[in-house]
């Protein structure tokens, strides 16, 4: 028996949660461990139960809704996150967990129960729009990071993740990791431009950029803007612009998979007449290449000691996050592609230039990625957008990839 996803249920599903922390233009602001945050929590968790799945909830969150198989042996696990950026869109991480849960409906209407356990999960603080590092609820799964560390971690508010994970009531009695996949697979938006450009409708994902991201907190003088010669400032915001233009003409000279943004810029006393006395800023530089990152980071490094010093201000570094590149199991990366085309769905083998919770669970056994286009490439941004035929293409992909798993 073929078993087929429902497009309409799957369209259905992203609408209702898109509801929650809806924002203008229609995209969301689901903040990780807010009040949206836990809404959609609890929509997805009453989703779950109502497939007859069984729910664990870790100790960091992270929720997993279990299938039992003919055989009590390990899960073939998907999902991802239902976190978003303040500006997100309705696909990002979403699109992932409730196609797993559409993979669950297609398998319960056909009355098939499989070999392997079949489980979907969704991880805590993907995003890291609020609390750092990204990816924390699969890294701490994956026992990249510890759990008091996860819990310590604060907004710019001062609010720590463990007070706001107790305050929702998503602390779980369950050790993260303790259920340990046989492998595990996420379907997930391009959020760039590729696939869409090309007309392409799966990307099978190889690998997975490594990720630096490093906080900067500049300290000068403030004086007046009119009075002070050029040669006596001492201007913390002098030395975030420069850095913003070196990193990106550092991106273009080096070529290749390099990209650098400057997402996040504060000054004080940010007056239009006062040389700034601090400036605060973020530098996110990504590679295929760890060596090529390396050089990336110790080009930053350089010219911010450079320009710190001829401006005569005091520079403190924090570093937020930091992954090396992930290369995805081939093997199962294959079956990504077999399936693909076994629906006659044209196909691009390619690297994420996003973290993603995938490469954090390649830690722990066979992972692998399945991209959908992105319209225009966007992503993070309101107008985030996939084709309702391109969502339930990858579905099905997903669907049918793991049900040869699961009974492998």
């Amino acid at each position: 028996m073929r078993l087929r996803l429902d497009e309409g249920r799957l369209l259905a599903a992203l609408d209702a949660l898109a509801g929650i922390g809806a924002i203008e233009g229609g995209g969301c602001a689901r903040l990780a461990l807010s009040d949206e945050d836990k809404a959609g929590r609890d929509l997805v968790v009453g989703w779950m139960k109502a497939l007859g799945l069984t729910v664990q909830i870790d100790a960091i969150g992270n929720v997993i809704g279990l299938r039992a198989g003919r055989e009590a042996v390990a899960p073939i696990m998907t999902g991802s996150h239902i976190d978003t950026v303040r500006t997100g869109g309705r696909y990002d991480g979403n699109y992932g967990v409730l196609a797993g849960l559409e993979v669950v409906r297609a398998l319960n209407a056909a009355g098939v129960t499989t070999r392997r356990p079949i489980a979907v999960a969704f991880f805590t603080n993907e995003e890291g729009a609020r609390f750092q590092p990204d990816m924390m609820g699969s890294l701490v799964y994956a026992g990249g990071l510890g759990l008091n560390e996860a819990y310590a971690a604060v907004d710019k508010d001062g609010q720590s993740v463990g007070d706001e994970l107790r305050r929702i009531g998503y602390v779980g009695a369950a050790r993260p990791g303790a259920m340990q996949p046989h492998a595990f697979v996420e379907l997930h938006i391009e959020q760039g431009p590729i696939l869409d450009e090309e007309k392409v409708q799966i990307g099978v994902v190889e690998s997975v950029q490594g990720i630096s991201w490093t906080e900067y907190t500049v300290t000068g003088i403030s004086n007046h803007a009119g009075t002070t010669p050029m040669r006596l400032r001492r201007d913390a915001g002098y030395l975030a612009a420069s850095v913003n233009l070196f990193a990106r003409r550092l991106a273009w000279e080096m070529g290749g998979n390099q990209v650098a943004t400057m997402g996040a810029l504060a000054l004080r006393p940010n007056l239009i007449n006062v040389v700034p006395n601090r400036a605060v800023f973020a530098v996110d530089l990504r590679n295929t290449d760890e060596d090529k990152l390396k050089q990336a980071e110790a080009a930053v490094t350089a010219h911010i000691a450079e320009v710190a010093r001829d401006e005569r201000v005091e520079v403190e570094a924090r570093v937020l996050a930091r992954f090396e590149p992930v290369v995805f199991d081939a093997a199962l990366v294959d079956r990504v592609e077999h399936h693909a085309r076994a629906l006659s769905l044209r196909t691009r083998r390619m690297p994420s230039g996003a973290g993603h919770d995938a490469q954090m669970m390649q830690r722990l056994c066979p992972t692998a990625m399945i991209f959908v286009p992105s319209v225009a490439g966007l992503s993070h941004n309101v107008k985030e957008h996939t084709e309702a035929a391109d969502l339930a293409a990858g579905a099905q992909v997903l669907l049918n990839l793991m049900v040869e798993l699961a009974e492998g």
